[in-house]
């Protein structure tokens, strides 16, 4: 926020009167600071109103994400689940919505707090605040929905759908927002906003959410995915990998590109304020947040770019062709992995963050096929994956100046690895690595191994054969003709699918 502008009658006066007529001189005086406190009053309206428009508009874009991981989750599963995936990420958005303004936002950024959790504004109450408006809470709710969408894809095609509502209430509702007070509130034990003692000196900058939103969601999806087993038809004899291929890559690109639309609100939104300079820089006379937002949209872009074309090539290497999928795939592991430290590192940077989350995406796809691990959006992998990596590219990469500007403080704290600042924000990002693994493998891994228990996980094996959407959903989300029918698109067979992308399995 702009610095508030102010004015003394007092000091005025001396000026005004040159010696004489201090009743004239003194009433003139009162009349200028009015007039200019009315305007500096106009220039606060008119800061608080840019950011808060800032906010909203990125929060708008963030949100407009749930719909490209509808689109992107419907193209990679087979046509006979379409119904349920999506109406799993509308769930997402809607039991999200209700739970975090329940509880959600109360434990991520209810201040005065402790570093564990926070414990204020249950429900929105006694809010707003100065420190922030109801676009705050509408930004941060979008960034909890779109952490449990992660999770809906890894246990794609064979959840029952009362687990999908159990487990988007308790992520959004707990499990999430732990996190976030964790790494985002200024009373957060790791948080880089603390005023005093700061986690190895330097605090966890995960600026928009490599481990807070990425990390925490593939994770979930993880356990969710390791508990239920593979979709059956996965693997063969001999635990060899069998390709279920989503029935539409049209709707995968389309996904891809609302997510990729969607970034430029995830990360350059997460300044939160854009109207803000940074004090007089030499040479510089039009520098401040609003190039920051920028520069963060640039990294992210980058990062992303270099990602897919790495992938596309990584995998014509290996696998012998272009795939469309895998590219799309590649491309959200960079943006998945620049996140964290997007708004910190130096756009050359962001293209050695794209090309190695493009090689951890495709090394983890690897191990999951050899220890026959099924996530038919490998969301575990990619956001799990590259957001840890993402963690520890920050941890090298971070800029001395760009941390001085954006989170103030000491202008000595500990910046990345690399580039001269020491281990200590390095170590400070392992520890996020670990304690969000820990956190969210207790509490999700419990939760999906409960439901397990209770038979509230998985759908029965003939029901996973029909199709979701035909046995929960009440029908079919595409329509077909009956010589379509008899020619084989609906066939029923136990173990694989057709080239067709078909209805049965």
């Amino acid at each position: 926020m702009a610095t508030s502008l102010s004015c003394s009658a007092s000091d005025l006066i001396p000026l005004l009167s040159g010696g004489a007529n201090a009743t004239a001189a003194a009433a003139a005086a009162e009349y200028i600071c009015g007039r200019f406190d009315t305007v500096a009053g106009k220039f606060t309206d008119a800061a608080y109103a840019i950011d808060n428009t800032y906010l909203l508009f990125s929060a708008y874009l963030v949100f407009a994400m749930q719909l490209g991981f509808a689109m992107l989750c419907a193209g990679s599963v087979r046509a006979k689940n379409t119904m349920n995936i999506m109406l799993t990420n509308v769930i997402d958005a809607a039991a999200g919505g209700l739970f975090y303004y329940l509880f959600g936002f109360a434990f991520a950024f209810g201040s005065p707090s402790n570093g564990f959790i926070g414990k204020h504004f249950f429900g929105m109450y006694d809010f707003p605040k100065p420190t922030f408006d109801y676009p705050y809470f509408l930004y941060q709710w979008t960034f909890a929905i779109a952490a449990a969408g992660i999770t809906s894809g890894s246990i794609a095609e064979r959840t029952q759908f009362v687990a999908y509502l159990i487990y988007s209430a308790f992520l959004t509702g707990l499990v999430y927002p732990i996190v976030s007070h964790w790494f985002w509130s200024s009373d957060g034990w790791a948080s880089p906003a603390r005023s005093e003692n700061l986690l190895f000196q330097s605090g966890v900058i995960d600026f928009a959410g490599s481990g807070v939103v990425h990390m925490v969601g593939g994770i979930a999806g993880l356990w969710g995915a390791l508990i239920e087993g593979p979709r059956i038809g996965r693997f063969g004899d001999g635990g060899k990998p069998v390709t279920l291929r989503g029935h539409s890559a049209t709707l995968v690109v389309l996904g891809t590109f609302l997510l990729w639309f969607g970034w430029y609100g995830f990360n350059p939104g997460s300044f939160a304020t854009i109207f803000k300079s940074y004090g007089e820089t030499p040479g510089i006379s039009f520098y401040g947040q609003w190039s920051a937002v920028g520069r963060t949209a640039v990294t992210t872009t980058l990062a992303g770019c270099t990602a897919a074309l790495t992938t596309l090539f990584g995998k014509r290497l290996i696998d012998g062709y272009w795939n469309v999928t895998d590219v799309c795939n590649g491309l959200l592991g960079g943006f998945a992995a620049i996140t964290s430290g997007c708004s910190v590192v130096e756009p050359w940077a962001a293209l050695i963050c794209g090309f190695v989350a493009a090689w951890v995406l495709m090394g983890f796809n690897r191990l999951a096929e050899k220890f026959q691990f099924d996530d038919p959006l490998e969301a575990a992998q990619l956001h799990g994956g590259c957001g840890a990596w993402g963690i520890i590219f920050t941890g090298l990469f971070a800029e001395k100046r760009y941390i001085a500007e954006i989170f103030g403080g000491d202008p000595n704290r500990p910046y990345g690895l690399l580039m001269g600042g020491g281990g200590r924000l390095l170590a400070a990002h392992v520890v996020q690595i670990l304690v969000i693994t820990g956190w969210v493998s207790v509490t999700m891994g419990t939760l999906f191994y409960i439901l397990h228990k209770l038979k509230l996980l998985r759908i029965p094996a003939e029901d996973e054969i029909a199709g979701v959407d035909p046995t929960s959903h009440g029908g079919l989300a595409y329509m077909y003709t009956e010589d379509e029918i008899r020619n084989g698109i609906m066939v029923r067979r136990v173990g694989g699918d057709n080239a067709q992308g078909n209805v049965g399995v």
